[in-house]
């Protein structure tokens, strides 16, 4: 999983939205101590969160599933643009096997332990299409799935209907704009212990990737059980 922030609002354009309710604008030191301390007094203590909507990141989120894009989709104060599989299955056409012809349990009585099995070279190449989860069954099934969806192709069936094979740990990218207030209830809800550990990692480098100057206002949001 990969995170990098793209672009970002300044503190100032946040202050200035919570001073033009008061008209306090000669109070501002231009995004410094005194307007960080104002937004974090108004939007995190006093309630009104509202105001942090005017600070948005726009972040582009690449090698993370398909699961984890469906979880995504639940946040619905937040602007996906996803890869588009209509566009890029054609990326797997020219892939050689990624199975060698074995059946899923076949590939089970090939190896005897996961470190040989994540080291093979078919499952090497698999990875660059898939999320694994260490769990050799499902990620047996993952690459069996994506063989049969690689020979799918080259049969010339095309790509709206071939994907309907995808399995839920095909690799995808987006970008993905959010406000301050709907990232602060992301992370709330997503670095906590019970959120599937894919997101759970999201939500943490997202954090990690904001702005030194910006984390301050979603420090209590990062949940620290394990």
């Amino acid at each position: 999983m990969k995170v990098d922030l793209l672009q970002h609002s300044s503190i100032e354009i946040c202050a200035h939205a919570i001073r033009t309710c008061w008209q306090s604008f000669d109070k501002s030191d231009d995004g410094g101590e005194k307007d960080r301390d104002l937004i974090d007094r108004v939007g995190n203590k006093f309630k009104h969160a509202s105001t942090l909507e005017h600070l948005t990141y726009t972040f582009y989120i690449s090698d993370v599933s398909r699961a984890l894009l469906q979880e995504l989709a639940r946040h619905r104060m937040a602007s996906p643009s996803v890869k588009s599989t209509r566009y890029t299955l054609k990326e797997l056409k020219d892939e050689e096997t990624f199975t060698n012809g074995m059946s899923m349990l076949e590939l089970k009585e090939t190896y005897t332990n996961a470190s040989e099995v994540y080291a093979d070279v078919h499952m090497t190449r698999a990875s660059k299409y898939l999320v694994f989860t260490d769990i050799l069954g499902v990620d047996f099934a993952s690459v069996v799935a994506l063989e049969n969806l690689r020979l799918i192709l080259k049969d010339g069936v095309a790509n709206d209907r071939a994907k309907f094979c995808l399995p839920e740990s095909y690799k995808t990218e987006l970008t993905w704009t959010i406000n301050a207030r709907s990232l602060q209830n992301f992370i709330s809800l997503r670095s906590s212990k019970a959120a599937l550990w894919e997101i759970r990692d999201l939500a943490v480098m997202l954090f990690e990737t904001l702005p030194e100057d910006h984390q301050y206002l979603f420090n209590s949001c990062v949940s620290n059980d394990s």
